[in-house]
């Protein structure tokens, strides 16, 4: 796999360059908008590391950069823990994003994670153990049995769970409805389907397995150890 990292801090860039390098992974790190913008011009990449704030500008903008050509994924690298940067880096398209200061091994897993939910994408059936969705079909089983979702809940549930492990701002999975549907659907209804769905598929509905609350930003799919 190659990456490009855009980091402009050289002892961090040097420290996860070394870290991933040792994953098999090939690695190119910048240190501005200018560079990463050369580099994505003149070669490939399969995952983008970018951090926001830049000499040159920021990682929103190479992000918007990447996403007119290219669907590979983006984890964006931020010492700014603020709800309105995270959200907008998700709604720009990022598949994930990690807060400085963080350890290279969370990175990695981070990378693994959203490797492992592009495969589960290819396939039309997604398995998260006791939890089994055929997309084909759009049908649901828990520990074999069938699980009767509506229509609206099962597309609810296919949104998240083929991005599983992302954070899904509840404007991005309302445009995702838009999108295929011509039901129209706001926040408050988007919560009363997430209770319905967590009903349905979850052990303890108040402490979900799979369907979690991202505070002030959306949900997350998020299915551990499997």
């Amino acid at each position: 796999m190659k990456i490009l990292l855009v980091e402009d801090d050289d002892s961090l860039a040097t420290g996860i360059t070394y870290a991933l390098g040792k994953e098999e992974w090939e690695i190119d790190s910048v240190i501005n908008k200018e560079q990463a913008l050369k580099k994505i011009d003149s070669h490939s990449y399969d995952f983008f590391l970018l951090d926001i704030m830049l000499p040159d500008g920021n990682g929103f903008e190479i992000c918007e950069y990447i996403r007119k050509e290219k669907d590979s994924p983006i984890i964006f690298l931020t010492a700014r823990d603020e709800e309105v940067n995270i959200i907008k880096g998700l709604d720009m398209g990022a598949d994930d994003y990690i807060t400085k200061p963080f350890t290279i091994g969370e990175l990695t897993s981070r990378i693994k994670a959203i490797y492992r939910r592009i495969d589960h994408r290819k396939s039309n059936l997604l398995d998260f153990g006791d939890l089994k969705i055929n997309i084909n079909k759009q049908e649901v089983k828990i520990n074999g049995k069938r699980i009767r979702l509506t229509p609206s809940e099962f597309k609810i549930l296919y949104i998240l769970s083929i991005n599983s492990l992302k954070i899904m701002s509840k404007e991005k999975i309302l445009q995702s409805l838009y999108d295929d549907v011509d039901e129209m659907y706001d926040e408050n209804t988007l919560s009363v389907y997430i209770r319905r769905i967590r009903e349905k598929i979850e052990k303890q509905p108040s402490k979900p397995e799979y369907i979690k609350t991202i505070r002030g930003i959306g949900y997350k799919f998020d299915k551990r150890g499997v």
